[in-house]
């Protein structure tokens, strides 16, 4: 029998297939699913469109394309039709990101046309923790962030992405989106921090969130804080609140490069199963 592939965008009737395949990763997939639960398949709400491969008019493979091009649970030949309708469509996203076998891949057949990346981390480590180890006692300062403390964190929040990504978040639209997307984290509860003299010393957030899974973003401490261990008690006590009021299952990704912030995440109760790739534009 002659097999058929298709490739279109996926509509919001068609929400309960897309959840079965995302769910077929809940860890590789947990930043996409946490958007697909909150806002549905309506390009308008959830930030862009939803792209799926089909195999005999089944749902096989998805892309989400917004902010980020994210292929998932894409084997090669749904990698390529992503490619081609990305190729075609023209680059409207800031980054690709993900798994790292169909996002090295997929940028591969971008690149000739899209390139060049301004960075490209093809190995970022992904890791996950069920349990806070015995032998890391969470701090007992980090917290919730109060809806009123949002001028104290956002600064922090900036600091981070500014050191991790190479470019200022308020670049551009002066911070508009950014800081919408701190107000929520703080707004629901899932920006923690520790705050001393009215200043960050560390900081982090739960960035997306579904039954299954989670995923800690945003691991930041001050500066002149740093080799305190403030890193490790903290990340103990946000994993702490994660699994007690969020997700049994608790992930992130971490360059390959940053050996302090393995050696702490490992140290906290992580263990690695697979590896990210993310290109930066």
């Amino acid at each position: 029998m002659l097999t058929t592939t298709s490739l279109r965008v996926v509509g919001p009737a068609e929400l309960p297939e897309a959840l079965r395949v995302l769910r077929r990763e809940p860890v590789n997939n947990a930043f996409v699913t946490a958007r697909v639960l909150a806002s549905g398949l309506d390009p308008w709400r959830l930030g862009g469109e939803m792209w799926g491969w089909y195999r005999d008019g089944r749902l096989e493979s998805l892309c989400y394309n917004g902010a980020n091009l994210v292929p998932l649970c894409a084997g090669p030949e749904a990698v390529r039709a992503f490619a081609e309708r990305a190729r075609r469509q023209g680059r409207r996203c800031s980054s690709l990101v993900g798994p790292a076998g169909p996002t090295r891949a997929l940028w591969a057949a971008l690149e000739p046309s899209w390139g060049p990346a301004r960075e490209v981390r093809a190995s970022q480590p992904l890791m996950v923790a069920d349990r806070v180890p015995d032998q890391v006692a969470p701090d007992p300062l980090v917290r919730r962030v109060a809806k009123t403390e949002m001028d104290l964190v956002l600064p922090a929040c900036v600091a981070m992405f500014t050191e991790e990504v190479g470019v200022s978040p308020l670049a551009g639209d002066g911070g508009l989106v950014y800081q919408a997307r701190v107000a929520e984290l703080v707004g629901t509860g899932r920006s923690f921090a520790r705050i001393e003299d009215g200043r960050v010393v560390f900081k982090a957030e739960i960035g997306a969130a579904t039954p299954e899974a989670c995923q800690i973003q945003g691991v930041w401490v001050a500066p002149e804080r740093r080799g305190e261990g403030l890193s490790e008690t903290g990340m103990a006590a946000v994993l702490a609140y994660a699994l007690r009021d969020v997700s049994p299952l608790v992930s992130l990704y971490v360059n390959d490069y940053n050996a302090p912030a393995r050696a702490t995440y490992r140290r906290v109760g992580f263990r690695e199963i697979g590896t990210f790739t993310s290109v930066l534009f």
